[in-house]
């Protein structure tokens, strides 16, 4: 006996030479071996933190009274090292474990039935409310029925979250539809975590292509699609999501942000079904850039443009883009400023790949966004100066006033185009027009669209008209139902 237990303290400390870094291995294994009582899952991990808990604070304490400064990088451990394998498994039990206290689809519906059960009609609108006191009572039946994991929603914070009436009772359903999005967007960040192999909070584009591969079977829009179009389906999609929420261009996006985009909640939008019966419903989906006929779009558009089929677009090629409609100007900026890193053969031009395409195209349907008119805006600023002068105003609409002239319009005053402009941004500086003037002006997007497109031109240009026409299609339609 005397001897086994002499060859276990040796291999202790040879053991412990190992892994000379990891001291909270040998203190572990000591402890449970002094207590033969000590078995359970949740006190091992409880002794655990502690004593790792206690090694911190003693080595914080060392540095502290030795006036180091503490670390703020650290190198990540090495694929197939102890610190690797410890980490991943860490990763994997933390995910379970949140993962664990998220309601289903079953406690959902159970939830929603009791709220049903327990609120009253409110007589004047129709909706059904509740005051805090049956809120109370509707968290401790939810907590009977599907168990303590709810019990976070019905927090006295969450009830003042909402809109109260003269009586201080709240609609149950903008409640039911902050829960359901509150374990929407939960599961969609452990999903992506899962998904996040180095563990910093980032996506990379395979993981963020890999994560709405994961979508589409519980997708109601995206269940037919063929098979052989997912792969291009998720390098479309994914490519949305790189544009709004990495618009430095880093390769990465981050977990966080693209839980707040817009973008996930546009792909969200698939789950409902379509039944094909009217053209508003089918309009809606081929706007939604995540739907499979926008997708299907986007690359048909692109084969059509590739007159040579070599898989890139030339700048002559990139001009029949919309009709068009957009300028020679537009065009070679666009080329200068966004496709350096595209395909090219010794001795042609540089040509536009499929992903700067994409960004192009991205660009042009959302210029009102922050990400699309700075796109645009280094296409713009035709000298690199970070603003746009009078001169530059008058050079970017020549390409406008010429393609607008041929197609049989009136003769068009570039002054009074440029005063229009300058009255349009207010700028800062009353000479420069920077990007940041563009953004809060709220009409950049528009004097983007008057100096790069035609098309762009004279939908600002009749804009009265287009309004009227739009008031008289709501008219109509009022009158059908």
């Amino acid at each position: 006996m005397s001897s086994s237990v002499d060859d276990e303290e040796n291999y202790d400390e040879s053991s412990t030479s190992v892994v000379s870094s990891m001291l909270w291995v040998r203190n572990l294994r000591r402890y449970i071996r002094s207590d033969p009582n000590l078995g359970s899952e949740a006190m091992l991990e409880h002794e655990t933190r502690r004593i790792l808990l206690n090694i911190y604070k003693e080595k914080h304490r060392k540095n502290a009274e030795a006036g180091i400064i503490p670390s703020f990088y650290k190198k990540k451990p090495e694929d197939g090292s102890i610190s690797h394998t410890v980490q991943r498994l860490a990763k994997y039990r933390f995910l379970k474990k949140q993962s664990d206290i998220l309601l289903n689809s079953d406690d959902l519906d159970a939830m929603w039935l009791c709220l049903r059960e327990n609120c009253v009609i409110d007589e004047s609108t129709g909706s059904e409310k509740v005051n805090y006191e049956d809120f109370c009572q509707i968290a401790s039946l939810c907590t009977d029925q599907i168990g303590s994991k709810c019990r976070r929603f019905f927090s006295p914070s969450n009830f003042m979250k909402f809109e109260k009436d003269e009586s201080g009772r709240i609609a149950i359903l903008p409640f039911y539809l902050y829960v359901m999005r509150t374990v929407s967007l939960t599961q969609a960040r452990i999903d992506m975590s899962e998904l996040d192999e180095d563990s910093d909070g980032y996506l990379q584009p395979y993981e963020m292509e890999a994560y709405i591969r994961g979508l589409i079977p519980n997708l109601a829009q995206l269940r037919d699609m063929p098979a052989e179009f997912v792969q291009m389906y998720c390098h479309i999609a994914a490519h949305k999501f790189f544009f709004f929420c990495d618009p430095t261009r880093k390769g990465k996006a981050c977990i966080k942000k693209i839980l707040l985009s817009n973008c996930l909640q546009e792909l969200m939008e698939l789950h409902q079904e379509f039944d094909g019966e009217g053209t508003g419903t089918e309009t809606e989906q081929t706007e939604n850039w995540f739907s499979l006929a926008s997708a299907q779009r986007i690359c048909d558009i692109f084969l059509d443009l590739d007159k040579d089929a070599n898989g890139t677009l030339s700048k002559e090629e990139l001009q029949g883009y919309a009709d068009a409609t957009l300028t020679d100007i537009f065009i070679e900026r666009a080329f200068d400023e966004h496709v350096r890193h595209g395909k090219t053969v010794i001795g042609l031009p540089w040509e536009m790949d499929f992903e700067s395409f994409l960004d192009f195209v991205l660009a042009l349907e959302n210029k009102d966004s922050p990400e699309g008119l700075t796109y645009l805006f280094r296409c713009l600023d035709l000298h690199g100066k970070g603003y746009l002068t009078a001169a530059d105003i008058h050079i970017l609409f020549r390409d406008v006033r010429e393609k607008w002239v041929q197609i049989g319009n009136y003769e068009l005053c570039t002054e009074d185009v440029r005063d229009e402009i300058w009255d349009m941004v207010r700028p800062v500086d009353p000479l420069k027009i920077t990007l940041s003037d563009m953004l809060s002006c709220k009409q950049g997007g528009t004097i983007a669209s008057m100096l790069i497109d035609v098309r762009g031109f004279w939908a600002h240009d009749n804009r009265e008209n287009l309004l009227q026409e739009d008031g008289e299609q709501l008219d109509i339609d009022a009158d059908r139902i």
